[in-house]
């Protein structure tokens, strides 16, 4: 599935240069959470899980705060949650998650994307069915019991698990994350970031000049500030 460490590991240097990006879209998402499940994260996995992916990103505590106090404000009630499908140059698949108080703007941005790019957007659902969401969990293994872990996961609906020198990395089930992400808290495993990503089923090969094109069109949808996420069938 394409699940390569120095992939992820280039993502996050790359998430990293773009701070002044990723700090918006990690607020909206520990707003999001807090409005959903509470402000309290003892109580609220989803809040623990995007305030742990914001530490990660290091966004300051005062940002992180100041996110959780938003959900109790008026104007939350007017984000949604969208997604867009889309076709990118040499037969590469998009799927892409927003969050949104204007879904006439974030439509709009995205088509513009995808149409300056060589892509096109599809209707919702078409290709929806050709990626599957999973829990993926990334976490240090250092000092971890990795029989222990695995065997405990196994019950919380671990699919695979995979250890890589200073990484490591959890698969399951999307309604099995709150099951795994409580089982690496009870046995105190260092998780550097948890989401629900989509997977390609069938990932394809690009040659490194279409994969210049591909990424170029990733890297523009990712820039809009309502994006939250790209998925590709892209192979690495």
């Amino acid at each position: 599935m394409g699940r390569a460490f120095e992939i992820r590991r280039g993502a996050k240097e790359k998430r990293w240069g773009k701070m002044s990006r990723i700090f918006p879209k990690l607020a909206k998402s520990i707003t999001m959470a807090a409005k959903e499940g509470g402000p309290d994260p003892d109580s609220n996995a989803s809040l623990r899980t995007a305030i742990l992916n914001a530490k990660a990103e290091n966004m300051p505590k005062d940002n992180i705060d100041k996110a959780i106090k938003r959900a109790a404000g008026k104007d939350l009630a007017d984000i949604s949650q969208i997604n867009y499908e889309g076709k990118g140059p040499h037969g590469s698949l998009f799927y892409v998650e927003c969050a949104t108080e204007n879904t006439n703007r974030s439509v709009t941005n995205v088509r513009t994307i995808f149409n300056k790019t060589g892509g096109e957007m599809v209707n919702s659902g078409q290709l929806e069915f050709m990626f599957d969401r999973k829990s993926v969990i990334e976490f240090n293994p250092e000092g971890v019991n990795l029989e222990e872990l695995e065997l405990e996961l196994m019950d919380a609906g671990l699919e695979e698990m995979e250890v890589e020198g200073d990484m490591g990395l959890i698969y399951g089930e999307y309604t099995s994350f709150g099951n795994l992400t409580s089982v690496c808290e009870k046995l105190e495993v260092k998780v550097t970031k948890a989401s629900l990503e989509r997977i390609a089923n069938n990932p394809q090969k690009f040659s490194e000049a279409q994969l210049v094109e591909i990424d170029a069109l990733t890297d523009k949808l990712e820039d809009d500030e309502d994006v939250q996420a790209v998925f590709t069938n892209v192979e690495r």
